[in-house]
């Protein structure tokens, strides 16, 4: 079996073959190339001469999702399954309006569950930084949003005069003794304490002392450096998540609970 996995991110569409253990072969494209007519071609040329034989997607840009389902079909003859939270297997929901979460949130949560069991919490360092939370009983439950490391540095260059586009990167100080080091100051060490306090509030209100927090995505392993309550760096958090639903509806398992 060859899987085909997509997760269709803000700015990166991220692509794995997985087979039975998990993905085994990862690449990223940018998700504005769907607009295009190269995406296919370059899908093609990662596949290889693997023989697809099932796929599965999710994407938080609707205007893609119809070229990739399209793009999949054309070039494998493979209808992909597309992870709603009706088509979800393998986690529970509980949150009062179960259409609104993100597919790759849903993704990250059943891979997470399935890494560590529950309570879990899933640190995403993606265009925007996503918390999510699966309760004790297994369910999802909600979760955080804020701005990405690189929307909020990206935000100042473009909305000031003075300040200019940087990098993300660590630093050893924190006091910068230029602009550049200034912004990265409050980029990531600003982002390092607004993680532990969420992750402190998160604690308490689920009344829990320690409890696994996974992080994935762009700046998981930058950020986790500093931050001993990530307790794991997972690449590929979400690529997992699609492979495990798509073999759990392939298995006729279970749905997990949607109680509002």
């Amino acid at each position: 079996m060859t899987l085909l996995l997509l997760d269709i991110g803000n700015t990166h569409t991220h692509v794995g073959l997985a087979g039975e253990a998990g993905a085994f072969r990862q690449c990223d494209l940018p998700t504005a190339a769907w607009a295009g007519t190269r995406v296919p071609a370059e899908l093609k040329r990662f596949v290889g001469a693997a023989p697809v034989t099932g796929a599965a997607l999710c994407s938080v840009v609707p205007s893609a999702t119809p070229r990739a389902v399209a793009a999949v079909r054309r070039c494998w003859r493979v209808t992909p399954l597309e992870l709603t939270h009706r088509t979800l297997r393998g986690l529970g929901i509980r949150y009062p309006r179960p259409a609104s979460i993100g597919p790759d949130r849903l993704a990250n949560a059943v891979a997470a569950r399935q890494r560590v069991g529950a309570p879990v919490i899933i640190i995403d360092f993606g265009t925007a930084v996503t918390f999510d939370v699966v309760d004790r009983r297994g369910d999802y439950i909600g979760g955080i949003i804020a701005p990405g490391l690189a929307a909020m540095t990206d935000y100042l260059h473009e909305k000031t005069a003075l300040l200019p586009r940087i990098r993300i990167r660590d630093t050893r100080t924190v006091i910068g003794r230029n602009t550049q080091e200034a912004m990265l100051v409050g980029a990531v060490h600003g982002y390092r304490g607004m993680i532990r306090e969420l992750l402190g509030e998160l604690r308490r209100e689920l009344r829990v002392k320690a409890l696994p927090v996974l992080a994935t995505g762009g700046y998981a392993r930058l950020m986790a450096r500093q931050i001993p309550d990530i307790t794991a760096v997972v690449p590929g958090l979400t690529l997992e998540g699609l492979r495990l639903v798509w073999r759990a509806r392939q298995t006729g398992a279970v749905a997990g609970k949607r109680t509002p």
